[in-house]
């Protein structure tokens, strides 16, 4: 048989009418869509520009639909729109109820919902419970006394005696983003606490009136029509009430101070209480999906999340899989099993990139393989069951463009910290569309952080164009999961186990219908044999010159190639 390109079928999947696919896609209760979705995160400020200032808009999203419904995703996770003063860029809420003007309107926002909604395309929106800006009336009031209505709506304490201002925070604990997580307020006398920036303080989760307040939020933007929250920083909702010390770590962090654990503030029991109740909120709109930032140490943590019977979160981000930063073989096998194994049957959310890490490619990548190696990380987050999210730009293959000198730093950490930290800006910089200037995302003179250098060969136009392009292999994989009734339904399990360089697995369906997924993380060819039948039948490979049929005795992967094919007897 004549060899076939890479993406030889995707032709045969564009020829599925588009009934079948909206009939795949769907497959299942409507109410459970996020069970095997594609959710696609945009950072707002960096994905389109449509009033030309330099900063992406909720306008900018709409007017790009059309691509999103093309790549094939099936909702969209908005990173914060709402009133800030933008010290964290939108993560510092000021209004949960409102849009910042540099964002767009309220109707901005509807019309956003409403045409995504003809695209079926869902959104959803990031809802940061653990804090509010300091800007937020509800912290203005507090820090005004100790006998306000708000008084204990944040986490207020005395310091300790001695040192200054006239006394010592009230424990060892620090911000996230460096130094102590205590700031003085001369009006009450008292310190309170913020987990991130001191512009940032925590919320008091222990207070009724602030867990009504902010589910009277969630109710509000569901009215709205959104299909669900992605929850930030989640696990930081509560504190030790007795304030203990941390324990001290080995090493120094990038601030030049020793480094601390989390024991006493951070994951604490009482987190589960408000994420049922939260969930009880959310079950009010059926089919609404609650997703959280769930950095844990552990599988077992994670399973936790879910909730002892299901009545957590249904999609808490499996950061244990997509952040291992090696290609090793026996720690993903290990990490794709504990998802079948240890979160109680429920469904992973696969992640590789965010706004809170370099780029995969910059963390996976060798410099000589980045293509492949690219594919293959695709091939890991789209083949396997579960939900996938994929962040702005990581289909095209978009690497960080991080600042070169400590004066053009945006994000504050990279202030704090440079130059061991150099902060976030170079994960977020602005969407490639085209090889126009400034990649096609703005008109501005300046957008507000630098498009990556490599914009003219790695952008939208130029990839939607080059079949054999990373976005044409991203676009191949998401339909596929659509189409292919075992990658859309099918159990997941391991084989060829021993193997430390070729990662292999099945997805198959009740019918007893199987297809094999094959991965070399090595630089170098891998054959591989396997007792599944004769023959495979490729579906799509992530190289040039595979077969139509392969003989599963004798599989021959080039370096870090990516190999789907339906089994047959």
């Amino acid at each position: 048989m004549r060899p076939i390109r890479r993406f030889a079928s995707l032709s045969m999947l564009t020829g599925l009418c588009a009934a079948q696919l909206l009939h795949a896609a769907t497959a299942g209760s409507e109410n459970d869509w996020w069970k095997r979705a594609v959710i696609y995160e945009i950072y707002p400020r960096s994905f389109g520009d449509a009033n030309g200032d330099g900063i992406g808009d909720l306008n900018g999203i709409t007017q790009h639909l059309d691509y999103l419904e093309n790549l094939g995703v099936d909702a969209i996770w908005i990173t914060p729109f709402y009133p800030s003063p933008q010290v964290d860029f939108g993560y510092d809420i000021s209004n949960y109820e409102g849009i910042d003007p540099q964002f767009g309107t309220m109707a901005d926002f509807d019309r956003l919902v409403s045409e995504a909604g003809k695209h079926n395309i869902r959104v959803i929106c990031d809802l940061v419970l653990n804090h509010t800006s300091d800007q937020h009336p509800w912290f203005i009031e507090s820090k005004s006394s100790k006998t306000n209505p708000k008084t204990d709506w944040y986490i207020w304490h005395d310091g300790k005696p001695g040192g200054s201002p006239p006394n010592s925070p009230p424990n060892n604990w620090q911000s996230i983003f460096g130094h102590s997580a205590w700031q003085y307020e001369q009006p009450r006398d008292q310190y309170y606490y913020h987990a991130f920036y001191k512009q940032q303080p925590d919320l008091n989760w222990r207070n009724d009136a602030v867990k009504k307040a902010m589910f009277n939020s969630v109710r509000f933007w569901m009215k709205k029509g959104v299909a669900g929250f992605r929850l930030d920083a989640i696990t930081s909702l509560f504190e030790d009430l007795a304030l203990k010390d941390e324990p001290y770590l080995a090493g120094m962090n990038a601030y030049g101070e020793r480094n601390i654990s989390r024991l006493y503030s951070d994951n604490l029991p009482e987190v589960h209480q408000v994420l049922r109740e939260l969930r009880s909120v959310t079950d009010e709109f059926p089919g609404r999906v609650l997703i959280g930032e769930a950095y844990l140490p552990n599988v077992g943590e994670l399973a936790k999340m879910y909730g002892r019977n299901n009545d957590e979160l249904q999609l808490p981000m499996d950061a244990q899989l997509g952040f291992t930063n090696k290609l090793s073989v026996p720690e993903f096998r290990t990490k794709l099993e504990d998802a079948e194994t240890k979160i109680h049957g429920n469904v992973p959310l696969f992640v590789f990139e965010n706004h809170d890490n370099p780029r995969s490619i910059d963390r996976y990548g060798d410099g000589k393989h980045n293509g492949e190696i690219a594919r293959l990380l695709a091939t890991l987050l789209l083949a396997p069951r579960d939900a996938a999210l994929i962040y702005y730009g990581e289909e095209l293959g978009m690497v960080n463009n991080d600042p070169k000198r400590k004066e053009d730093v945006q994000d504050p950490i990279g202030r704090i910290g440079w130059p061991k930290e150099k902060g976030r800006d170079g994960e977020r910089t602005p969407m490639q569309w085209n090889a126009d200037t400034d990649a096609g995302f703005s008109t501005a003179r300046k957008p507000w952080v630098a498009v990556g250098p490599d914009y003219k060969t790695v952008n939208v136009s130029a990839e939607q164009r080059r079949p054999n392009s990373l976005f044409n292999y991203y676009k191949t994989l998401i339909h596929l999961r659509k189409s292919n009734p075992q990658l859309r339904d099918g159990d997941f399990a391991a084989v060829d186990k021993s193997n430390s360089s070729v990662l292999s697995f099945i997805r198959k369906t009740t019918d007893g219908k199987a297809v094999l997924v094959a991965l070399n993380f090595t630089d170098a060819p891998q054959t591989v044999s396997y007792d599944l039948g004769k023959q495979a039948k490729l579906i799509l490979a992530s190289y040039s010159g595979a077969s139509g049929n392969t003989d599963l005795a004798h599989l021959t992967l080039p370096a870090y190639g990516s190999y789907i094919g339906q089994i047959e007897p």
